[in-house]
């Protein structure tokens, strides 16, 4: 459970970062609403998994799925650059998160 916990937070954080963005420096309110609660819900979740998980090994997975999932939603909806590198580096954070996982 706290692994399901763990991966859904860091899905959270790749919600407040899209959120922080798309909040123009909080002048907006919605995105700014989705920041807040996505932040809570995101460092909750990841305080649980922390009972259960290393946190070495906790941060690293909700860091590393933070980080692709922002990356991943800038290049697919936000209009940000994408190439084979880009795609490859990602794809090496990702290998690194289950690393982790395979090697707790």
């Amino acid at each position: 459970m706290a692994w399901l916990i763990l991966v859904v937070s860091g899905a959270m954080e790749t919600a407040w970062a899209v959120a922080l963005e798309r909040s123009d420096g909080f002048s907006r309110p919605l995105p700014t609403v989705i920041f807040v609660v996505t932040l809570v819900l995101s460092m909750a979740g990841l305080g649980y998994a922390l009972k259960f998980i290393p946190v070495g090994t906790a941060y690293a997975v909700w860091v590393g799925i933070g980080a692709v999932g922002t990356a991943l939603v800038g290049m697919v909806w936000l209009d940000e650059p994408s190439s084979a590198a880009r795609i490859a580096c990602l794809l090496l954070v990702v290998a690194g998160i289950v690393g982790l996982k395979v090697f707790h």
